[in-house]
């Protein structure tokens, strides 16, 4: 649809094509400068203090979690982009300070992108730091998660703190989802395959 409008405009899909592809090698080309996972002591260190500062988790250093964006659905291995809502998607896996990493078919669940994450594989190594997920995790001495039947008292309070920190992920997916409103769409007026 989108791409239509500018096919309408008089602007070529050679032209079209050749822009969005310096566009993406240009912010490719920065991504290390502008998305980081804290991987030193130091850094690890410094995350921790600023987030027991500032949410009171004293050793989280983030939060994480997964979303959807829709694509069209690809030739090859289609049905295994079909999400559990029925449309075609990759599930995205990012950790608050918006330090995105995978990105997967839509079939695939939350806890299988973590279980193959660079940054789980960092953590592993690290001593006393944890981020923090919903119950599409399981519970990893690096990575906290909801009782999923809470007893009253110290468990529910944690449920209830560790429920309002992840917002701040889902904060995180909403401002990139502003700010790139294609991603709250698939372009669905094209025949071009997804790579």
């Amino acid at each position: 649809m989108m791409l239509m409008g500018i096919l309408e405009l008089g602007v070529s899909q050679a032209t079209v094509s050749r822009t969005v592809d310096r566009v993406v090698n240009s912010i490719v080309a920065q991504s290390n400068e502008w998305i980081k996972f804290p991987t030193i002591n130091h850094e690890l260190m410094e995350a921790k203090r600023i987030w027991s500062s500032m949410y009171k988790f004293p050793t989280a250093i983030g939060v994480i979690d997964c979303t959807h964006i829709g694509i069209l659905k690809p030739n090859r291995h289609g049905d295994e982009y079909i999400n559990r809502k029925g449309k075609p998607t990759l599930n995205v896996q990012a950790t608050c300070d918006a330090s995105l990493h995978v990105s997967w078919p839509g079939s695939v669940h939350d806890s299988r992108i973590w279980r193959n994450s660079e940054t789980r594989s960092q953590l592993i190594s690290k001593a006393n730091v944890v981020l923090l997920g919903d119950d599409g995790y399981g519970i990893e001495p690096y990575l906290m998660t909801p009782f999923r039947n809470p007893t009253p008292g110290a468990e529910i309070n944690y449920k209830k703190l560790l429920k309002q920190k992840k917002v701040l992920i889902d904060r995180c997916f909403g401002q990139l989802k502003r700010r790139f409103p294609i991603l709250e769409y698939t372009l669905i007026e094209t025949n071009m395959p997804i790579v």
